[in-house]
């Protein structure tokens, strides 16, 4: 996944059935679910369908997000991901050392610790600096029950400022930004992904298929951003132009991410 993804687009790790599907679906990334889609009594058989279905593919674009530390499962999670898996969601991070231990035990995968609790986002910073992470991801739903808010826009403002304040700050790519639950309702999903766009996120989670074309809709830049990112640049080069520095580096990042 050298050019990050967009949209990531979970599929329940006890429907192996859906896995091909899922990955032909046109999500920039597809994380196999071993936490909360899956009932407890299915979670081993989720494993060892998971684990079997990444043995026989070779991809880039699937993660998996595994079962908390401190959980039965989470051992036997993190040995059936020694191959085949590009990432680790790692649910309710809290701790730096999970993220280190998980980072000794998997070397080569990138991590993506899901912030959903008071004591997650208050760690947020240390554990965007953790070993291997790659970017942070809001667990919205999860956060609002933990904390006991009531709303999913304003009312997460601030935390979701700085969730992209914190990656910022330990160097990481822009973060991605939780579900939106609505799921035949376009208009919403792109306006919620259009949000987070603004806010400074540079994904988004999905839970249906139908979500990935309004979420990179979202994310890519419109036809009047690109027009004036192409007049910047020609400005630019015109002798005699005087345009600042971050305007031309704005310039060049729409043009980037259209490409």
């Amino acid at each position: 996944m050298n050019v990050l993804p967009r949209s990531y687009l979970f599929v329940p790790g006890n429907r192996p059935e859906r896995f091909d599907k899922a990955l032909a679906a046109g999500a920039d990334a597809v994380i196999l679910d071993l936490e909360d889609a899956v009932p407890a009594a299915e979670k081993d058989a989720a494993r060892e369908a998971v684990a079997q279905w990444l043995r026989a593919r070779e991809t880039s674009q699937v993660l998996v997000r595994i079962n908390a530390c401190g959980t039965p499962q989470h051992e036997a999670d993190v040995s059936a991901c020694r191959e085949g898996v590009a990432g680790i969601v790692l649910p309710k991070s809290e701790q730096v050392a999970d993220l280190t231990r998980l980072a000794q035990a998997l070397p080569r995968v990138v991590l993506l610790p899901l912030i959903e609790t008071a004591t997650g986002f208050a760690s947020a910073l240390d554990l965007a600096r953790a070993p291997n992470v790659q970017r942070l991801v809001f667990g919205s739903i999860d956060f609002q029950h933990d904390l006991g808010i009531d709303g999913e826009g304003e009312e997460l403002l601030y935390f979701r400022s700085q969730l992209v304040l914190h990656s910022r700050l330990a160097g990481l790519a822009a973060p991605v930004d939780g579900v939106s639950t609505v799921l035949d309702d376009s208009p919403r999903v792109h306006a919620e992904a259009q949000r987070a766009h603004r806010l400074g996120f540079g994904a988004k989670l999905c839970i249906h298929p139908k979500q990935i074309a309004p979420v990179h809709d979202a994310f890519a830049p419109t036809a009047a951003q690109l027009d004036w990112a192409r007049r910047v640049l020609a400005a630019a080069d015109a002798a005699g132009a005087m345009v600042d520095r971050p305007v031309i580096l704005r310039a060049q990042a729409l043009l980037a991410q259209a490409r």
